[in-house]
């Protein structure tokens, strides 16, 4: 039944309201807020809010990491029928400006110091940010500035003048519609200014209970909450899917202890972009190289098992009783405690989605008897447009339409959706709006794919990214770089990868390698090295980088459509791709055209032929200073493979 957020939060009051809601971390200590005190804080926010002057159709920003009273606030602007929008707390201060003033923002609602800074810093360019109220009061207390409020002070005038605004607050959430703006995103912009994704209390609800149906989610589920709650990925999961379910939202002390906050929770339902499992993956596999010899074998052999029987086992497919006894066996010694040292020992449902994920990584988790599935969706879709049903995860698909949704390919492969869950638009953008959403309803996702015999969708490639290659031996093959970066990033060695060769006789990539990984690799064969980019241009590692690409080559080959993209030359950049020098979206997305045009010279080192080539960069450190970062690159030939031509 259409509905609104705050509907559903005084729902889950009246009914259960001593269950809980909400967990934080707070000094080790996990701290409990139920439905009925979530309720109560959210109206005193709103009563508070209302003083303040915040009224319906306003915005109200919130920055910060996944907190209580960061949720409770959006949910009390919505309560007034404002909108909430959610920025990157990771950010720099200047990449605020624009949806500030976009949205013309008065009110912020931030986490601690580091974000106040940042929104003072740029208050002089958004004048009309006249209040802001902070959770945290750590380094605060000497700050005067006009506006500048801790939320405490908020919620005390909530408190205060409850029963004289109350009554006022109440009617605005009767008269909020599931037809009003709920929320305001922007998207990463991986060229120009981000868009303002607009949702309504409709679609972002109607995609959340869609889910929720497809995998039987109830009020049970544990769910830890830990990515930028302004990525929409986030949001549907921690907050949309909560207010639908009523389950428990947990958030971690801080960034640092999210692999403790995880195994201490034990979420049942658990979401997280692939770098996040290869992370998990790359870190036990460094703990077991330096495990003892016998741990090792056994470790090995119960994996080999692991992999063989695993997946089938998943799938619901028949095992033969041998192979049942010897996995109960391997699950006793070896899969279990795995799966309680990564924190998903309870999990029923654990989705990935954002990137491609390696059938390697993706096969691992599955073979020792965790549920992990992909999904396919996006800010425009409400996330929500693809899952895989438990029997049917498979590594190369995004899963089938879910209830509601309809796709249709365009005659060039674009993917065009049509769901309940679609955006009413991009906000004060009519132009962009028109150019994604047909007349008819149609959302045109900028992906190119197809869907398989079996229902499942194929996501290639971006359309617009999908290029071919000009002259040569492979003049006129399909060029994919997105396809070719993931098949690199797939490696555990490989970080990052951007590849070139659209209009060019050839393709060449640019590398970044795992530090961690590559470190432990490095330290285990007694090389030495002295930070990242010395690490990087070690002639071992750029052997070990090598082989990685070589295989990928090899891979390639089989493949009639991209044999033309295999990679004949790569570099290894000196400096890990950075989202605070431009390089990668705060969502990790590569923004090809910048790192083109900032690294011109090594693109030209690639094609001309150089066997290497110098180059200094800028870079800008966590604590926002700026510095050099300069290297002579190694720029390496590979050898690329004869395509195999599939039988007529």
């Amino acid at each position: 039944m259409p509905t609104t957020f705050p509907r559903l939060l005084l729902e889950h009051a009246r009914q259960r309201p001593d269950a809980p809601a909400l967990r934080e971390k707070e000094y080790g200590i996990w701290q409990t807020l139920t439905w009925a005190q979530l309720a109560r804080l959210v109206r005193q926010l709103a009563v508070g809010l209302a003083q303040a002057g915040l009224t319906r159709g306003q915005h109200l920003v919130v920055v910060g990491e996944n907190r209580p009273r960061l949720y409770a606030a959006m949910l009390a602007a919505q309560s007034l029928g404002a909108v909430p929008v959610p920025l990157y707390q990771d950010a720099a201060g200047t990449e605020f400006v624009f949806p500030i003033n976009n949205a013309e923002v008065m009110f912020a609602v931030v986490e601690d110091q580091e974000q106040v800074d940042k929104l003072l810093e740029i208050r002089p360019q958004c004048p009309q940010l006249a209040h802001i109220w902070f959770d945290d009061p750590r380094g605060l207390r000497h700050y005067s500035e006009p506006g500048l409020q801790p939320l405490d002070a908020l919620i005390a005038s909530g408190a205060q003048q409850e029963a004289a605004l109350g009554p006022s607050v109440d009617a605005a959430i009767e008269a909020t519609t599931p037809d009003d703006v709920a929320a305001l995103f922007f998207t990463s912009g991986t060229t120009g200014h981000p868009k303002g994704v607009v949702h309504l209390h409709r679609t972002l609800i109607d995609r959340a209970m869609a889910g929720a149906r497809f995998d039987k989610l109830t009020h049970d589920e544990e769910v830890l909450a830990y990515l930028p709650p302004a990525w929409i990925g986030q949001n549907i999961f921690s907050y949309s899917q909560w207010l639908a379910c009523g389950y428990v939202v947990n958030c971690p002390e801080s960034a640092s202890t999210v692999t403790i906050d995880l195994n201490e929770i034990g979420p049942t339902y658990y979401f997280a972009p692939p770098r996040v499992f290869e992370g998990l993956l790359t870190s036990v596999m460094i703990r077991m190289e330096d495990a003892s010899r016998m741990k090792r074998w056994l470790f090995e052999r119960f994996m080999a098992l692991a992999r063989r029987v695993g997946p089938a086992r998943m799938d619901g497919k028949p095992v033969g009783s041998l192979d049942r006894m010897a996995y109960a066996l391997g699950n006793l010694l070896v899969y279990g405690p795995l799966r309680n040292t990564l924190g998903l020992s309870r999990v029923r449902v654990a989705y990935t989605a954002g990137e491609a994920i390696g059938p390697d990584l993706f096969s691992f988790y599955r073979s020792i008897g965790i549920n992990l599935k992909q999904l396919y969706g996006s800010t425009e879709t409400a996330v929500f447009v693809c899952l895989q049903p438990d029997n049917e995860a498979r590594s190369d698909t995004v899963g089938v339409p879910i209830e509601g949704v309809e796709i249709r390919l365009a005659d060039n492969g674009e993917i065009l959706i049509r769901s309940p869950g679609l955006l009413q638009g991009y906000y004060k953008n009519p132009q962009a709006t028109a150019e994604v959403l047909t007349a008819d309803g149609w959302y045109h996702t900028g992906d190119a794919g197809f869907l398989d015999a079996g229902g499942h969708l194929k996501i290639i490639d971006r359309a617009k990214d999908v290029g071919r290659i000009k002259g040569g031996a492979n003049d006129g093959a399909m060029f994919a770089p997105k396809y070719v970066e993931n098949k690199l990033k797939f490696f555990p060695h490989i970080k990052e990868a951007v590849a070139f060769g659209d209009g060019r006789d050839k393709v060449c990539a640019f590398i970044n390698i795992d530090f961690e990984a590559v470190g432990n690799w490095a330290e285990r064969r007694n090389l030495p090295y002295a930070g990242y980019t010395d690490l990087s241009q070690k002639p071992e590692v750029v052997e070990l980088i090598r082989d990685c690409v070589q295989k990928v080559n090899a891979d390639l080959a089989a493949d009639d459509k991209l044999a033309g993209s295999q990679i004949s030359r790569f570099l290894i950049l000196h400096k890990e791709l950075d989202a605070d020098d431009g390089e990668l979206t705060r969502t990790r997305k590569v923004r090809r055209g910048h790192i083109a045009e900032k690294y011109q010279v090594l693109i030209e080192a690639l094609y001309g032929g150089k066997a290497e080539q110098y180059i200094e960069t800028q870079v800008r450190f966590e604590d926002g200073r700026t510095g050099m970062v300069a290297a002579t690159l190694r720029i390496v030939d590979t050898t690329t493979f004869p395509a195999m031509r599939s039988a007529a």
